[in-house]
């Protein structure tokens, strides 16, 4: 995919200064260090390296990436390396993919209190299959999963949803078997829908018991723990959203899919049309859209794409993909193994994880070709943080 000619890297660049001190004492610390990251991330004040070729006088520099989660720039390598190291996890089962919206009232409450109201969904999406997957009425196994938070929808508005990536079955109760999901057909969405609903009110109260919820603004008067109950009694009535799409076509695809999803950003430099100093515009989708074109173009104030990008920064250390069940962390290689064994299928060689993977460097120069004759490019220098590089022979170009 060609370099984007624009990215949100440009708009920092230009428009951050002014948006920090015009909302000064608005901005949290993890947005402000996500801001610095992202306008220093590929130029000299993260220093870097400069490749030749070995056989022509091309040189070039690569300065290095801030690595930060938030930057768009960043995460294709990113999404590489993590799915590298979920390769060997693939079984030759159906995969399920299973979305948990949550209500925009209770979306409202997260706004103020991610790492509370995030971890709850995280927490209450999982029980939720394990516990009817684990019912004799249903499948009777313990299952796995992979759950990636997203907080956003295609226009950059706050919709907090988990994407639940599931093996189609799982280890019956003593493990002695795999016990299979019917083909195409996961668990009743209504079910699912239901206990999930219960769960998550349920851990919200003990939040709010526990006086681990803050509320500001138009939200205050929840602070009081009868107004609070009582936002919450429609909320018993209504449906919630679970969708459960149709399964996967193989483990490839569940592969492709992962490598779109793990490591998204709330937008892509590649879905932004133009800037200036008034107004960003960026492709979207319109959901609303049954037939025909859902794509749009939206143009925003520059101040509100600022601020629509960095509500969808996480808290620090709030971990955006967690492994449930048998995929637990702790125990996920030996149960993979085990259900390798019960299936009788080993991993296919494109499966076993590349040791000589190097997450190192930023360019690794043994992978590139010179774009002028198509040698080998070596790194010839090194520099740090905000210094210059000494090496300076014509052409001199930036390869980030």
């Amino acid at each position: 995919m060609p370099r984007p000619k624009l990215e949100v890297a440009d708009i920092f660049r230009a428009h951050g200064a002014a948006y920090r001190r015009d909302h000064a004492g608005h901005l949290n610390l993890p947005q402000l260090k996500v801001m610095s990251a992202i306008e220093a991330c590929r130029t000299a004040a993260l220093g870097g390296h400069v490749a030749a070729c070995t056989k022509c006088d091309h040189q070039h520099v690569a300065y290095n990436s801030c690595r930060n989660r938030h930057c768009p720039k960043c995460q294709g390598a990113a999404a590489q390396d993590w799915m590298q190291a979920r390769m060997e996890d693939l079984l030759p089962v159906e995969y399920f993919h299973v979305v948990f919206t949550l209500p925009a009232p209770i979306a409202d409450i997260a706004y103020h209190n991610k790492a509370a109201v995030y971890g709850l969904l995280f927490k209450t999406s999982s029980q939720t299959l394990l516990t009817i997957a684990a019912d004799p009425k249903h499948l009777e196994a313990k299952i796995g999963m992979t759950s990636v938070l997203h907080t956003w929808g295609s226009a950059m508005t706050h919709h907090p949803h988990v994407h639940v990536i599931v093996p189609g079955g799982g280890l019956s109760r003593g493990g002695s078997r795999w016990a299979a999901c019917r083909s195409g057909f996961f668990l009743p969405v209504k079910v699912v829908s239901r206990l999930f609903r219960r769960l998550f009110l349920e851990g919200l109260i003990r939040l709010h018991k526990a006086g681990k919820l803050r509320f500001s603004g138009d939200l205050s008067e929840l602070a009081d723990p009868d107004i609070f109950a009582a936002h919450l009694v429609p909320l018993r009535k209504t449906d919630w959203v679970v969708y459960a799409k149709p399964p996967f076509g193989g483990p490839e695809a569940v592969l492709a899919y992962l490598s779109r999803y793990t490591h998204r950003v709330a937008i892509s430099n590649h879905r932004l049309v133009s800037a200036d100093a008034d107004t960003v515009a960026f492709r979207w989708k319109d959901y609303r859209i049954k037939k025909g074109d859902r794509m749009k173009v939206m143009r925003l104030a520059t101040d509100e794409f600022i601020r629509r990008f960095l509500i969808h920064v996480l808290p620090s250390g709030f971990h955006r993909i967690r492994h449930t069940g048998f995929l637990a962390n702790g125990i996920r290689r030996d149960r993979i193994a085990k259900i390798r064994r019960l299936l009788a299928a080993e991993p296919g060689p494109g499966q076993m994880p590349n040791e000589a993977t190097n997450t190192e460097t930023d360019d690794p120069p043994g992978h590139q070709l010179c774009p002028k004759c198509g040698g080998a490019m070596v790194i010839v220098e090194t520099f740090l943080r905000g210094q210059t590089p000494k090496s300076r022979a014509p052409p001199w170009e930036d390869a980030a």
